[in-house]
């Protein structure tokens, strides 16, 4: 039976962004510890390479704008699979630190490069009716990502941390070529976003752009603190790559999160999503050694991730369906900014407060972001209700 546009494009785009956003973006983190045993190189040049990728990320968000207004939407997808598939080659082979640095923040420019077009392409080329749905299954491509990444770090601790990166590589051209098989090119849309058209994005954006400040945040803090609550209460090394693989797994379900907006609106589902968010990081908080309520923490957070980046693109869509791919990447980019910003905080309060308590401090913020976000759509339904004929 053949797809229809929503389909094909859904596919192709989960597959590109579940690749450069999945499993490119978060494998340095997973291959850290190998890499570091085998190249020898210092705790500080490992951490200014991760901080590198997000600076490839805020690149790729930047540059993605400019790619698709000179050669269509589709341009900045397939940059982006080039990117990923010879960002991990050079990971493959690297063996100087400096060409480790040039791979990784060329895989990590991937997810930024081909996640918002797609919020573009589907706009513009799927029928309004299948619009959330598609774009809910695309940005659930993560999730397929995290579990194929899970399974491939499985080689890097059974052989070779350039295993998965090669895997990575494969991968990233697989689904470069689908992209271009199944997504239409798309006409360049040059037109300049004057200042009056900018301050109404902006203003339209108020309410998604301070919950990717709240979402952004607290998920970073998940991802980079996850692994080391994991050895800290010394569990096996395999629960690294099953950490992933069950996020991954659980985070399947953003595939409804469509379905879930137009029946309780995408505010609520946000809302509700923060909490998810927030009662996963209590239970890794107060984890510890327990193999049980980390399994469980992470089942959660796959639930909240996944459909909080999904509800993201679907709720910046309905708000500015003509410039859908510009909300997109404007709240992205309000967000990897969160994300650089969070994990600096948390660095320098975990001596003095303890990793424990971080944790917790973070779900807290995350579940009362979520109750103002609740608190605020009630009270908007309530105004648009009064003011209705």
């Amino acid at each position: 039976m053949a797809l229809s546009a929503g389909g094909r494009i859904g596919l192709a785009g989960a597959l590109v962004v579940g690749v450069a956003f999945g499993m490119a973006r978060y494998a340095y983190g997973l291959t850290l510890p190998s890499i570091r045993a085998d190249l020898g190189l210092s705790e500080l040049l490992l951490g200014f390479i991760s901080s590198a990728t997000f600076a490839g990320y805020l690149a790729g968000l930047l540059l993605a704008g400019r790619l698709a207004a000179r050669f269509g939407s589709r341009a900045p997808t397939t940059v982006g699979g080039i990117c990923g598939a010879l960002g991990a080659v050079i990971v493959t082979l690297a063996e100087p630190s400096g060409l480790l640095a040039v791979g990784v923040v060329l895989a990590g420019s991937a997810g930024g490069l081909v996640w918002a077009p797609y919020s573009d392409i589907v706009t513009r080329s799927v029928p309004l009716q299948q619009q959330p749905g598609a774009l809910a299954i695309i940005t659930t491509g993560t999730s397929g990502g995290l579990v194929l990444l899970g399974g491939l770090a499985v080689l890097a601790v059974l052989g070779s941390w350039r295993l998965a990166w090669a895997g990575i590589a494969l991968a990233a051209v697989a689904s470069a070529l689908v992209n271009l098989r199944l997504v239409p090119k798309a006409r360049p849309d040059p037109r300049p976003a004057t200042r009056a058209g900018s301050s109404s994005l902006a203003r339209t954006l108020r309410v998604p752009g301070a919950y990717s400040v709240a979402y952004f945040a607290v998920i970073v803090i998940y991802f980079t603190y996850a692994a080391d609550v994991l050895e800290r209460g010394a569990l096996p090394a395999a629960a690294v790559p099953m950490l992933y693989a069950a996020i991954g797994f659980c985070g399947m379900v953003g595939v409804a999160t469509g379905a879930f907006a137009q029946r309780l609106g995408s505010v609520r589902v946000a809302a509700l999503c923060l909490v998810t968010v927030g009662v996963a990081l209590a239970l890794l908080g107060l984890a510890t050694d327990s193999l049980t309520a980390t399994a469980a923490s992470a089942c959660i957070f796959g639930v909240g991730y996944m459909t909080g980046s999904a509800v993201l693109a679907v709720w910046t869509a309905e708000l500015a369906p003509e410039r859908a791919g510009a909300a997109f990447t404007a709240c992205l980019i309000v967000g990897a900014l969160s994300s650089v910003t969070a994990p600096a905080l948390a660095g320098a309060v975990i001596p003095d407060l303890g990793l424990g308590v971080l944790l917790l401090l973070t779900a807290t913020v995350s579940l009362l972001s979520g109750v103002a976000l609740m608190l605020h759509g009630s009270a908007r339904k309530v105004r648009v209700g009064e003011t209705r004929p």
